[in-house]
């Protein structure tokens, strides 16, 4: 265990992680966000769904560093009284959930119809490669539109608020599936070709164990990239359904939501009802993002 920490520490990855002005920043950064989220019931300085702990005379109260403010509440509160502080750990959980599903379900599906495709070619990868082609000429967000009003649609009124969060997982992933697909799909026709793999048939091996054990080893570097700078692109299309009102119910608010509620009292003075969730989110998707660029260009062997 101690070997391999040495050796991963001093690897080129490691090397350029720890070089770079803005990837270890940013891994810092992605790192508070991410555990401010799931540590938010012990870190939290109130839960702000408690309604029992909530009171009205709080509400709207501006940060602790105004003359009106309260120390008790560090960004102020809303207009139910509730601290915009934990509201913000508490909504970055539920947009960490919808982005980590999301990308993970795009990634699941992406990655197995970009192999079949790649590896096997013929109708299948002409069929799965048009129907890419065609999703890839609409925009994330309106897919995910399409997706939740054809959900909301089908099924009972009743049954919307239960089920909001897991439609909003598969219409982004569901969105994103085809830019995996694809990167798959091209290293996969490249590495089919390969001596390794007709060593592989040769001797007899079926063509999924081909597939799994020998080609998407070596299909996943580009894969990880893709997926990293996809989680900030899910966790922005999930504060879009929010903020639009078709994301997440009002009882599980996420980023979105809370900037969606506190827009509505921007121009009435209270700025910071809206602008410290939108500040929370723009560092976490940025920091995310920085972090993909540097795998991105460290993953590269043409800027090694």
């Amino acid at each position: 265990m101690v070997a391999a920490i040495r050796t991963a520490l001093s690897s080129d990855l490691a090397y350029s992680f720890f070089r770079s002005p803005t990837a270890f920043p940013s891994a810092i950064v992605a790192l508070l966000c991410i555990g401010a989220a799931v540590f938010a019931p012990w870190l939290a300085p109130f839960n702000p769904f408690d309604l029992a702990s909530l009171n009205l005379l709080d509400a709207g109260t501006p940060p602790a560093w105004s003359s009106e403010g309260n120390p008790r509440f560090l960004l102020g509160t809303d207009d139910q009284g509730r601290d915009v502080l934990s509201a913000i750990m508490y909504g970055a959980r539920v947009s960490l959930l919808v982005g980590f599903c999301a990308v993970l379900l795009s990634t699941v599906l992406g990655v197995t119809l970009g192999l079949l495709s790649g590896y096997l070619g013929g109708t299948l990868d002409a069929v799965l490669m048009r129907i890419a082609d065609v999703q890839l000429t609409f925009p994330t967000i309106l897919i995910a539109l399409l997706i939740d009003g054809i959900v909301r649609v089908a099924l009972p009124r009743d049954l919307h608020d239960r089920i909001a969060l897991y439609v909003v997982i598969f219409a982004i992933g569901i969105s994103n599936w085809p830019q995996f697909a694809r990167t798959v799909r091209g290293s996969t026709l490249v590495e089919r070709n390969k001596e390794y793999v007709q060593a592989a048939r040769v001797i007899g091996l079926s063509s999924w164990r081909i597939m799994t054990s020998h080609v998407l080893p070596n299909a996943l570097g580009p894969v990880l990239v893709i997926a990293t700078l996809a989680l900030g692109g899910a966790i922005l299309a999930e504060a879009t359904l929010s903020f639009l009102g078709v994301g997440v119910p009002p009882t599980q608010p996420s980023l979105g939501t809370l900037i969606r509620v506190g827009q509505e009292f921007l121009f009435s003075g209270e700025w910071w009802i809206t602008v410290f969730p939108g500040l929370g989110l723009i560092v976490m998707v940025l920091s995310v993002n920085l972090l993909g660029d540097w795998l991105r260009d460290a993953l590269n062997p043409k800027l090694r």
